[in-house]
């Protein structure tokens, strides 16, 4: 049997809208939440006591070995030393202290919270705004990031909204970490803010298929672009996870000054935003889809390859994403798989 693609059937057979046209790819000097934009997700933090159970996720997983970067915290579970909500806040707090007791410590001298939304909440593409004000202090390293949970790292992407060194109060940088350039190789931009520590400021990342934006108080400060060469340069078209954190030393956050401690993050709150048009909208890509999470979520039968109508049907699926396989290869077993890679609209 002679293999064809699916794709030949696909403006057929599925009803839902084409694709936008690409975006002019100038760099905005402004950054703010985009037209057509609504809220999907947001914690504003009203509530005191310990992180809302619903939305973040504690993450201990590597205390025991250590983390990495030669990293000096152990992040505890829910633990309102660490991180509570107070007064229409989060507070994330590093403390010196050895929580020796617990059965997951391996040997560290300092505690501290990573909060992350991982199992709870993920999300392809939107305008993240998270108003945060940060700790000096030699030795700290607060952070704001996403990563990709189906994916190790760095093959599915890394994007470091904000990252502070306490050592560096006047200085904040964005991140982008892919296959192609990681850790020292990777791209990114840092930018003045000598109030860090002092006052709340308002970090921003705008992400859509075309260009990643970052930015700080309403200005973009640095700009990654999908160059279009494949995974390795651009592994963000999957879903990733938000994490809130402070670590303590190591291969960044440096030398530690223990007079400085305990010391603090603030979050007065995180909302996600996305695009309700694109939530409708289908992206194509061929096979074979991206390694990450897949689902299964329907079959759709083509009638063997030929040339007329024998078995084709009209479908309407709620999803974002199409898998396009070569009808007739081994892999597809002669159907179109359809995949959710991305959030429902």
């Amino acid at each position: 049997m002679k293999p064809t693609l699916a794709l030949l059937f696909a403006g057929l057979l599925l009803g839902c809208a084409s694709a936008p046209a690409p975006r002019p790819s100038t760099v905005a000097q402004d950054l703010g939440v985009p037209a057509g934009y609504t809220l999907v997700w947001s914690d504003e933090f009203s509530a005191d006591g310990l992180p809302d159970a619903s939305k973040w996720v504690h993450d201990t997983g590597m205390n025991q070995q250590g983390w990495h970067n030669r990293e000096l915290q152990y992040y505890s579970g829910p633990r309102a030393e660490n991180a509570e909500v107070r007064d229409g806040s989060l507070v994330i707090t590093a403390r010196k202290e050895q929580r020796s007791t617990a059965a997951d410590w391996g040997g560290q001298g300092y505690t501290s919270a990573r909060l992350i939304t991982a199992g709870k909440a993920e999300w392809t593409y939107g305008y993240f705004e998270i108003r945060a004000k940060l700790p000096c202090g030699k030795g700290t390293w607060p952070a704001i990031w996403m990563l990709n949970s189906a994916m190790t790292w760095p093959a599915g992407g890394e994007l470091d909204i904000l990252e502070f060194l306490g050592r560096e109060p006047g200085r904040v940088f964005s991140t982008v970490h892919t296959a192609s350039g990681h850790g020292g190789q990777a791209s990114g931009a840092a930018t003045e803010l000598r109030e860090a520590c002092s006052a709340f400021h308002t970090y921003q990342m705008h992400w859509t298929a075309e260009r990643i934006r970052f930015g700080i108080d309403g200005k973009t400060h640095f700009e990654y672009a999908n160059a279009g060469t494949g995974v390795a340069q651009w592994p963000f078209d999957a879903p990733q996870f938000l994490i809130l954190n402070i670590a303590i030393g190591g291969d960044l956050g440096g030398e530690v000054d223990d007079s400085n401690f305990p010391v603090h993050m603030e979050i007065d709150h995180v909302r996600v935003y996305q695009d309700a048009r694109a939530r409708l909208q289908p992206r194509w890509s061929a096979w074979p889809p991206l390694p990450h999470r897949s689902v299964e979520v329907g079959r759709l039968d083509v009638g063997n390859g030929d040339e007329g109508n024998a078995g084709r049907r009209r479908v309407t699926i709620p999803f974002a994403h199409i898998a396009i396989v070569q009808v007739g290869a081994p892999e597809a077993r002669d159907y179109l798989g359809l995949w959710d890679t991305c959030p429902h609209a």
